[in-house]
C-alpha cells in the first residue's frame, strides 16, 4: 500500500509530562511529588475547530489525527496534507483535501459518553460498524500472562505521579507501542491515528487498555480492526454487547494470574489452569 506523504510540522511540540509540586502528608511532612500535566488541545479540521481535548501532551499529531479519523471526519490517509502543532495556542490542525462539507451535519449530531478526558462523539461515530469484519484470534492462557509481566515494565508517567491511563497495541506478549494520558480515549485515538499513518493492520494484534470497556473503547477497538480486547478494568453492558456483535474477544480483570473473559472463551488454549488451581489452593 502506499504510504501517504504527510508533513508533521510541529511548532513546540514537546511538552513536559509531568511536573514537580509539594504535598503534605497525613503527619504534616512536606513532600516533593510528581502530578501528571491536563493541557486543552484544540483539534482543527481544515482550520475549522472542532473540538478541545484535555491531554497530557505526549503525542499530540497522532492523538488529532485519531480522533478526526475515529469520529469519522476524516477518512482518506492519502488526502491529508499536514498536521500542525502549536502548544503556544494549544492547537493542532489538521490539513486535507479530502472533502469536509458534511462537517455541519456531524457537528450537529453528538452524545455525552462515558468518556474520560473526552465526553462527547459525533454524528459519524457509528458509520461502517456493519462493515467490519474482525479475524477470529487464538490465544494461550500463558501468552496472556506473559504480556501482563511485560505490560508492567510500562506506565511511567502512572508510576511516577498516577491520575492517567495507558494503552498498547501488542502483538502476542510484546508490546509494540504504548503511550498514557489522562483520558484512556486519547491514549486509544493516539494509537489509532499512529496506525493509520504506518497504514498497518489489526488483525493480529491486542489492544491493551487501563480502562474500562465500554461502547466506544469497543467501536475504537473494532474501527482499527483489531479482536482482542484487554483491559485491567472491568466492562459496561453496553459494551459487553457490542463485543458481541462485532465479534471481539473482550478479556476484563486482568491483573496478576487474573483475568474474566466476558466474549470469546472459544478462542483461549487455558494451557495453565493447574498453576492457577495450585496458588489458589496454596492461598
Amino acid at each position: 500500500m502506499t504510504q501517504a506523504k504527510l508533513h508533521l510540522i510541529k511548532t513546540a511540540a514537546e511538552v513536559p509530562l509531568t511536573i514537580n509540586v509539594t504535598a503534605v502528608d497525613e503527619t504534616g511532612t512536606v513532600q516533593q511529588k510528581s502530578v501528571a500535566c491536563e493541557r486543552p488541545l484544540t483539534v482543527y479540521l481544515n482550520w475549522r475547530p472542532i473540538v478541545t481535548l484535555m491531554t497530557l501532551g505526549a503525542r499530540p499529531e497522532s492523538l488529532a489525527l485519531g480522533y478526526l479519523k475515529n469520529q469519522g471526519f476524516i477518512k482518506d490517509i492519502k488526502q491529508l496534507e499536514s498536521v500542525i502543532v502549536d502548544w503556544d495556542v494549544n492547537s493542532a490542525a489538521v490539513i486535507t483535501q479530502e472533502q469536509t462539507t458534511d462537517l455541519d451535519a456531524k457537528l450537529a449530531e453528538k452524545t455525552v459518553t462515558t468518556g474520560c478526558g473526552q465526553g462527547t462523539v459525533f454524528g459519524g461515530f457509528m458509520e461502517g460498524l456493519d462493515d467490519i469484519s474482525l479475524p477470529q484470534p487464538h490465544l494461550k492462557q500463558s501468552m496472556i500472562y506473559s504480556l501482563l509481566r511485560n505490560i508492567s515494565q510500562y506506565n511511567d508517567t502512572y508510576k511516577n505521579a498516577g491520575a492517567v491511563h495507558g494503552c498498547g497495541l501488542c502483538e502476542g506478549d510484546v508490546i509494540n507501542s504504548f503511550v498514557e494520558d489522562v483520558g484512556r480515549h486519547n491514549a486509544v485515538d493516539t494509537l489509532a491515528g499512529e496506525m493509520w499513518l504506518q497504514q498497518q493492520g489489526g488483525g493480529n494484534m491486542i489492544f491493551y487498555t487501563t480502562g474500562r470497556l465500554t461502547s466506544e473503547m469497543v467501536i475504537k477497538v473494532a474501527k482499527m480492526g483489531i479482536p482482542v480486547l484487554l483491559s485491567r478494568s472491568g466492562v459496561t453492558q453496553m459494551g459487553l454487547e457490542l463485543a458481541q456483535k462485532l465479534g471481539i474477544t473482550m478479556i476484563a480483570r486482568a491483573k496478576g494470574r487474573h483475568f474474566l473473559v466476558y466474549h470469546g472463551a472459544d478462542n483461549i488454549d487455558f494451557d495453565e489452569p493447574q498453576a492457577v488451581n495450585l496458588k489458589v489452593s496454596q492461598e
